[in-house]
Order: structure tokens, then C-alpha cells, then sequence
């Protein structure tokens, strides 16, 4: 997603777990809804959450609101770049039409943005800030949780970086099966 739409210039995606275990590979399901939706992740390889982590990267995404108070544990410095992403699409999605623009570089005053709103008291939606975890269930859970992911993230990348501008078809890169 960010790809498609910045090319060589995208921010850079990473990925560890509060309670990974370094090296675990991904679960057959994943690998499974990963290749569904065009995503190798057969050579994925768990990475547990260190504080290195936290100081190299610009946004800490959560899926849980118990990831995001391990993060704190770990460095509280990076409270304020750490939301779950339920709750900084939320944040982004009430700031102003007009401050919504953006590119890959302003990535860091767009978070900013998001944390004073969330200091100066935007409720959110605590009941619903969670996404659930499919590990244990069977592979409709995964595709479940995939298509959950996918459309948060769309909204996460639109309400970081404004509306995405289209592209003529021969500009867009082409995935494996898919014709222009």
C-alpha cells in the first residue's frame, strides 16, 4: 500500500511482538492469507519488542491496548508515537480536512498531531480501540483479522497522508495475476 503509492520514498514497515519469541516463523495461516492478499510471509521470523526498537522507529503501531502499555513498560519515552491503530486512525480522521495533507515527511508532525489530540482529551473509542488476535483459531479467523487490518490501514494511510491520488493504470504497479 504504501508502495503503490510512494515508491522508493514509502516509510519503512516493521514488525515485533510484545511477547515474540526471535526467530518463531509465521503460522501456516498466516502464510496462507498472506499469499491471499498477494504477501510472502514464509520467511517471516518473530522479533521480540527491545527498546532499540522503539528509538529507530518514527510511529509504534499497536493492535492491542495491552501492546501499547507494554511499549510504555519497555520505554515511556515512546508514549507519544505509540497508539494502538484503531485509535490513531481515529485521532487523525477528526483533525481539520485542511491538515490532513501530506507526504512521507511529514509522518512526524502528523503523529504529533495525533498525541495532542489524545493529551488534550479525545475519548476515542475505548471499547472498541482492540484487533483480535487470531492465533489458536482456525484460518477463517486469519482472513477475518486480514480484512480487518486491510481496511484500518487504508484508512490510516488516507488519514496520514490525504487521499490518494490516482494513478493512470500503466503507472500502477502491477501484482502477480493482475493485468493493468
Amino acid at each position: 500500500m504504501l508502495t503503490e503509492r510512494f515508491g522508493t520514498s514509502a516509510p519503512a514497515v516493521s514488525s515485533v511482538g510484545t511477547i515474540a519469541r526471535d526467530g518463531t516463523p509465521a503460522t501456516r495461516e498466516t502464510i496462507v492469507v498472506g499469499s491471499e492478499h498477494g504477501i510472502d510471509a514464509s520467511s517471516h521470523a518473530a522479533r521480540r519488542l527491545m527498546r532499540e526498537h522503539l528509538t529507530e522507529a518514527s510511529l509504534v503501531l499497536a493492535m492491542t491496548a495491552e501492546h501499547r502499555d507494554a511499549v510504555a513498560l519497555v520505554d515511556p519515552l515512546a508514549t507519544t508515537k505509540t497508539f494502538t491503530l484503531k485509535e490513531l486512525v481515529r485521532l487523525l480522521e477528526d483533525l481539520p480536512a485542511q491538515e490532513r495533507a501530506g507526504d512521507p515527511a511529514s509522518l512526524d508532525l502528523r503523529i504529533a498531531e495525533a498525541d495532542a489530540r489524545r493529551r488534550a482529551g479525545s475519548a476515542g473509542n475505548p471499547h472498541d480501540e482492540d484487533v483480535a488476535d487470531p492465533i489458536g483459531h482456525p484460518v477463517e479467523t486469519y482472513r477475518a483479522v486480514a480484512w480487518e487490518l486491510a481496511a484500518w490501514s487504508e484508512r490510516l494511510v488516507e488519514a496520514l497522508f490525504g487521499a490518494t491520488p490516482p494513478l493512470a493504470a500503466a503507472e500502477r504497479p502491477s501484482r502477480t495475476g493482475e493485468s493493468p
